[in-house]
């Protein structure tokens, strides 16, 4: 640690590393040492809005030279999470990892296993779990306020232009992507999914790429049978014009709960007897605390807050200070991606797949 400060290296220099190399410069326990990207050109354009820190193009040799990098950011294309991952495990280091951890189970239990090994931290970024709204569904459903759990309707409608999947190689590729309209997009929104609902037993999907001229999916639709007994709808789009906001509709049987990349749209709630919701008065569940809006990537991937970024990169620091895990570790990461892959297999094999859990 460098002045009290962990000191965090980014590793890919594209679309989401500012967002990381922001969080870092505006938490007071974390500092920026060092970028990497293969394009040393993008990694020199970030570093000189991030105070000129030294610059690399090959991770391997950053973190042999860098004695100051405590943490990692993997914002790599997904396929090469791991890759990154474990090296700076082996080196030592922690690991904070964009989303989705990796795209298969053998990368995914290798970056666990590294970092388990290594005695170092592994998270990911997950952000919508640190919106407020998302906590305040979170315990209402905890709390028991809407009863029994009995669905839950998932709709990610994105749009992205046939220019986006243009604009890197890796975009839209089963080897690099691992997969589109969810692995990519949709793995925010089935993590909060998980988050709100708990585990998924069984899928049955439809999935494939109707509009865009890529390798994999752009649209699909999945039926999920919960392992709390609730049963609910998965949509997952780059296909729709113009793209929607990322929406849950939770039902259970004394009540409704609305979430939506802009909050809380409505919880309804039987006082009296069935068939009957009243709005809930939002004194009785909304936190007064002010945060920035989430954002809404529905059409654009740049349209995000940096609110969940700033919140997870300091929940980093004190997870690497107080030696314990991050609010998102690896093992809950993998989660999605284990969910993804039960959809994907079901979609190819035109069969209810269970879904696997390490």
């Amino acid at each position: 640690m460098r002045d009290g400060k962990v000191g965090f290296a980014v590793v890919g220099c594209g679309v989401i590393a500012p967002f990381h190399t922001k969080a870092i410069d505006i938490g007071g326990k974390s500092t920026l040492v060092a970028l990497c990207d293969i394009e040393k050109p993008k990694a020199e354009k970030l570093s000189a809005e991030s105070g000129n820190v030294p610059v690399y193009t090959d991770y391997r040799e950053m973190l042999d030279r860098e004695a100051d990098v405590d943490c990692v950011c993997v914002c790599t294309p997904s396929g090469i999470h791991w890759e990154v991952a474990c090296a700076a495990a082996e080196a030592g280091r922690h690991v904070l990892s964009e989303k989705p951890l990796d795209i298969t189970r053998e990368h995914m239990d290798a970056m666990i296993e590294s970092c388990r090994r290594a005695k170092v931290k592994l998270g990911c970024i997950f952000q919508r779990r640190t919106y407020r709204a998302s906590k305040t569904v979170k315990r209402l459903l905890e709390e028991g306020r809407i009863g029994k759990l009995v669905l839950c309707d998932n709709h990610q409608k994105y749009y992205r232009s046939p220019a986006y999947y243009k604009s890197a190689g890796w975009r839209g590729t089963w080897e690099m992507d691992g997969g589109g309209a969810l692995m990519n997009q949709g793995v925010h929104g089935i993590d909060l999914t998980i988050y709100l609902m708990g585990d998924v037993e069984s899928v049955f999907a439809y999935a494939g790429h109707l509009v865009r001229d890529i390798e994999v999916e752009d649209t699909c639709v999945a039926v999920l049978r919960y392992a709390n007994g609730a049963m609910g709808t998965l949509i997952g789009t780059t296909s729709v014009t113009p793209g929607r906001t990322c929406r849950h509709e939770i039902h259970g049987e004394n009540g409704t709960i609305v979430l939506t990349d802009h909050g809380i749209e409505a919880v309804m709630v039987a006082k009296q007897r069935a068939g009957k919701a009243e709005p809930l008065d939002p004194s009785d569940y909304a936190d007064p605390a002010e945060e920035p809006e989430a954002g809404d990537a529905a059409g654009d991937p740049k349209s995000i807050s940096n609110y969940g970024h700033i919140v997870q990169i300091a929940d980093m620091c004190e997870a690497v200070v107080q030696d314990r895990e991050p609010m998102v570790s690896g093992e809950e990461a993998r989660r999605s991606v284990d969910l993804i892959l039960a959809i994907y297999e079901s979609a190819r094999t035109g069969k209810d797949v269970e879904v696997r859990r390490r």
